[in-house]
């Protein structure tokens, strides 16, 4: 343990943690409250199955298409400004979506959305690395459990409007005005300058650089052997499997319980609210728990808890059945992203960063390509025959979770010192 773990922040350092934090939870918060909608906005356009998921699948192809951008934008005008202005045009997007008389209009609106949310997630993160390069120990992690707090908050926000029978427009302007100033006060106690600034550590940092080009200069090519690329397949594969449930929650939760299981559309929206409540939870506690048992077993046990549960609620459909279903799988899948991405980014053979980009920009595959495949399934089977991608990705991290790391046995004088560290 190095004596940065030990150091108290200043002033700035803790409000700029405030600010990241209002940043997370304002993207959360933003897209939940279109979420549960969206069964009104697929019966007001008239549309299928096949075409609904057509169009939500423009949200994360607008991520995409601009997610390489995004570190042009950062760089122009810092990640605080960045994160700021793409939120406030993320809710712009959010409220043309749900104005929206047209499924073109409909999917231009979140195309643009899911654009300007690939910006606010890429500088909002780097914001948030830059301030935990302040504190001298990871913070990272309750940044994105704020970020599900905000996507509850918001969920529950838009079921409130329903049961309210709020006018849409009305709500999502609401929202949108809402979190914008939110973003907008949090500006102003980000951190100020440039985010080049030198990082803690930076020493330990070149070393593990010139370790790793140790390690691939063998015979003068690269030492990405056939092993590391079944690796960072398989990791991908893993990341994926985690947005494919996400994205079951976030597009078609609220219409399974409305449309197959006549649930209310208050009622509709808590199978959304039920999978990123848990999955909170299990960011809660998924540090605890991997430094317990190992990357490994958490993520195989979450699989096997993400298969099993939604596997049985749907097997044995009923609306409180399917909502606990959600939420296992919710619980089962909050630490597979930030497990793929740790071991990507130790893996031997690639470039520092290498690893963690291609798994970020992949994993992306899962939100667009989720929404149309399981539109087609429902339209020709029906949605609960769509919905089994949940238990399948589930079982797939089980198969595969072999590739993430075993728990490291530490040192006693580490624990002391750690714990010691923590009163």
């Amino acid at each position: 343990m190095t004596i940065d773990v030990l150091r108290r922040p200043g002033l700035a350092e803790r409000q700029a943690r405030a600010a990241v934090a209002v940043l997370f939870f304002t993207n959360g918060a933003l897209f939940a409250n279109l979420l549960p909608r969206y069964p009104q906005i697929k019966a007001d356009l008239g549309i299928g199955n096949a075409a609904y998921g057509l169009a939500v699948a423009a949200f994360p192809a607008g991520a995409v298409v601009a997610g390489l951008a995004a570190g042009v934008l950062v760089r122009r005008l810092g990640s605080a400004r960045a994160a700021v202005a793409s939120t406030l045009l993320t809710a712009a997007g959010i409220l043309v979506a749900g104005l929206s008389q047209s499924v073109v209009l409909f999917a231009m609106a979140l195309f643009l959305a899911g654009a300007m949310d690939a910006f606010t997630d890429v500088a909002q993160n780097a914001h948030g690395l830059r301030v935990q390069r302040r504190y001298g120990r990871s913070i990272i992690n309750s940044f994105h459990a704020i970020w599900s707090i905000g996507a509850v908050t918001g969920g529950a926000m838009a079921a409130g409007a329903i049961a309210l029978d709020l006018p849409l427009g009305v709500h999502l302007l609401i929202s949108g005005v809402l979190f914008g100033i939110a973003a907008c006060v949090a500006l102003r106690f980000c951190l100020p300058g440039p985010d080049t600034e030198p990082a803690e550590g930076t020493e330990a940092k070149e070393a593990k650089e010139e370790s790793r080009g140790k390690a691939s200069a063998g015979g003068g090519r690269s030492a990405m052997t056939s092993r590391t690329r079944y690796v960072l397949a398989a990791l991908v594969l893993i990341a994926t499997a985690g947005t494919l449930v996400e994205d079951a929650g976030n597009s078609w939760a609220a219409l399974y319980l409305s449309d197959s299981l006549n649930a209310s559309a208050a009622l509709a929206a808590s199978g959304f609210i039920a999978l990123v409540g848990a999955q909170f939870v299990g960011r809660i506690i998924g540090d605890r728990l991997v430094d317990r048992f190992g990357q490994r077993a958490v993520a195989r046990a979450g699989g096997f808890i993400a298969a099993a549960g939604m596997g049985l609620a749907l097997a044995v459909p009923t609306v409180p059945g399917t909502i606990l279903g959600f939420a296992a799988a919710g619980f089962g899948v909050a630490t597979l992203v930030p497990a793929a991405m740790h071991e990507a980014d130790e893996l031997p053979g690639l470039k520092p960063g290498s690893g963690l980009t291609i798994v970020s920009w992949l994993m992306r595959l899962g939100f667009l390509l989720s929404p149309p495949i399981v539109g087609l399934v429902a339209d020709e089977a029906g949605l609960r025959l769509g919905l089994l991608v949940v238990p399948l990705a589930g079982a797939l991290v089980v198969v595969l979770a072999g590739v993430l790391g075993a728990r490291k046995r530490r040192p006693a004088s580490d624990e002391g010192q750690e714990s010691a560290a923590a009163r």
